[in-house]
């Protein structure tokens, strides 16, 4: 198995520990899907697994977003419309979906791909410097792995909009009064916290965890179908080649760095510089 996912404890109470590991930028980019893709295989095969605690090696993001130099150099043009979700999307519903209970410990940034990975796990746990956005907007296309689905069932459609629409950060105290944490506790105790609600869901029937993980979903209504509809809106959006001057600009101005995306303010900077972004400007300049 690769060591951007790293197993690090397999405890005989049926709780796994995974901690993403993946320097220098902590990308959600294709070798952590490839590692995803593996890890879950290897979850599936081990019955014995009954919940699994998500963490971070890298003290200031748990995981960054998608590589946007790859994605600034994906060509306009047509292209037939997809039948069925990319691989990214596919890959955290079938996260979402696993017989185990997901917990997502969170002590720094999350953003674009990081924070869909995040929410697609079932609970989430963070401290006071526990920060997610979406980005995606400002640099021309959507998020593409399954957040405008699940984002509005969590929050509500007009928090939901507001939030992918203007690409703003949104804090601890925001996301616990939205529901997207579960609690916010001191760094220091944030994975003991999480590891004693792991361990109490882990002791339950696990026929039980998984028929109230499939009711809830039920209830919700269909995700299916709003997830199919991001990667064919996502696809096209790509295909007009919008994102590319923005992407480039973002990049040019010092997104994708570690000293830009953990300040605050040079990010929030960055993020209303390309609201404010045009094209001909670029072009011209």
């Amino acid at each position: 198995m690769s060591d951007v996912l790293r197993v690090d404890a397999e405890q005989a109470d049926g709780v796994v520990v995974v901690t993403v590991d993946h320097p220098p930028l902590q990308l959600v980019d294709g070798p952590f899907f490839g590692a995803l893709i593996g890890l879950l295989g290897r979850l599936d095969a081990d019955p014995g697994v009954r919940a699994v605690v998500w963490r971070s090696a890298d003290p200031d993001f748990f995981l960054m977003h998608g590589d946007v130099a790859a994605l600034a150099q994906v060509p306009a043009g047509e292209r037939p419309v997809p039948e069925k979700p990319n691989v990214a999307a596919a890959t955290l519903d079938r996260l979402h979906r696993s017989r185990w209970v997901n917990i997502g410990v969170v002590d720094g940034a999350a953003r674009g791909g990081g924070a869909e990975f995040l929410t697609a796990l079932d609970l989430r746990y963070g401290t006071d410097a526990t920060v997610v956005g979406w980005p995606e907007v400002p640099m021309g296309i959507l998020p593409g792995s399954g957040i405008t689905a699940r984002l509005p069932r969590m929050v509500g459609r007009a928090r939901a909009l507001e939030i992918l629409l203007t690409g703003r950060d949104v804090r601890a105290a925001e996301l616990s009064e939205l529901g997207w944490l579960q609690g916010v506790v001191k760094p220091e105790e944030l994975l003991d916290h999480a590891m004693a609600v792991a361990r109490r869901i882990a002791a339950m029937p696990p026929a039980s965890v998984v028929a109230v993980k499939g009711v809830v979903d039920i209830a919700l209504g269909d995700l299916d179908a709003g997830i199919l509809a991001e990667t064919r809106a996502l696809d096209a959006l790509m295909g007009a080649g919008a994102h590319q001057a923005r992407m480039a600009a973002f990049l040019q101005a010092g997104g994708q760095t570690r000293g830009c995306e953990a300040d605050p303010g040079r990010w929030a900077d960055l993020v209303s510089d390309l609201v404010g972004f045009r094209e001909e400007e670029q072009n011209n300049g």
